[in-house]
């Protein structure tokens, strides 16, 4: 089923992926997906059979007797991880940005498996579809690399406006929420009602020319969502243009994502997803 990855450069990317999650030099550190632990209960004196791991020996100290930390092991997270795929993911100066989105899903289905939480992954463009089905099985992460790389994404845009209202329809169990995608033209992005429900992290995939773009002259450009070409002139007037629009777009989606208490990150086609995702993690 996935012989085409043997000459693939997905196979590369998972690859890659697998072993950073996976690769015994870089440990623990690698799984950022919290779950699967245990939770602290309450303090109590130590009787016999305790695990004298779980002593706690500060207060023991100052009550003169040893007692001892009580866990419960945590329910496992329901995990869900989307990618949203448009046309506009076929850019990029570095690299293009739809290969840094898939490295950057690759690395949270990886890092689910290993840490045993199931997942489930949906592929989001103007309508959801089925990615995997939920999963600890470590295939499922090239299952979901093919199903993104088999979607036309020219012509395609996001439908940001029916996916709060779409994914509160297909989720019926307070979850994590991954959404990854370049967001750009969010206008119509309202995510509050989903936030209150699930517990939601945004993963923004840019190149950095977007944000900064620089004076071009005249060149011949086609548009990957309508396929329409035209020849224009990209001077430095036009090029501050761009860059303001996107500038004032972010301004406001960022404005909501923090009022409704969405993490987000942004990562650039030049960076390492891992290592922007490794920090960003731990920090929440």
């Amino acid at each position: 089923m996935y012989e085409y990855l043997k000459s693939s450069p997905l196979a590369s990317l998972l690859i890659k992926a697998q072993k950073s999650v996976f690769s015994s030099t870089v440990g623990e550190n690698s799984t950022f997906l919290k779950g699967s632990g245990f939770d602290f209960v309450e303090l109590r004196e130590y009787s016999t059979g305790d695990d004298i791991k779980h002593i706690d020996w500060i207060i023991s100290a100052k009550k003169n007797r040893p007692h001892v930390k009580v866990f419960h092991q945590e329910k496992e997270l329901n995990i869900s991880i989307t990618p949203l795929l448009s046309a506009s993911l076929n850019f990029g100066t570095h690299k293009l940005k739809l290969d840094t989105l898939q490295e950057t899903v690759a690395l949270l289905a990886f890092s689910s498996v290993k840490q045993e939480n199931a997942y489930q992954s949906y592929i989001y463009t103007k309508e959801i579809q089925i990615g995997t089905k939920l999963s600890k099985n470590i295939f499922s992460v090239r299952e979901l690399l093919e199903k993104i790389h088999k979607v036309p994404l020219f012509g395609e845009s996001i439908n940001y406006k029916a996916l709060p209202s779409k994914f509160n329809r297909v989720l019926k169990q307070h979850s994590l929420l991954f959404f990854i995608g370049d967001f750009l033209n969010t206008q119509d992005l309202e995510i509050g009602f989903l936030a209150d429900k699930h517990e939601i992290i945004i993963i923004i995939i840019r190149d950095r020319f977007e944000e900064n773009p620089t004076a071009l002259g005249e060149i011949n450009i086609t548009d990957p969502q309508s396929g329409l070409s035209a020849r224009v002139n990209i001077d430095k007037k036009a090029a501050l243009k761009l860059k303001m629009k996107l500038l004032k777009d972010d301004d406001i989606l960022f404005s909501k994502l923090n009022k409704s208490g969405v993490k987000y990150l942004k990562i650039y086609t030049d960076e390492e997803p891992l290592e922007k995702l490794l920090p960003f993690m731990s920090s929440i």
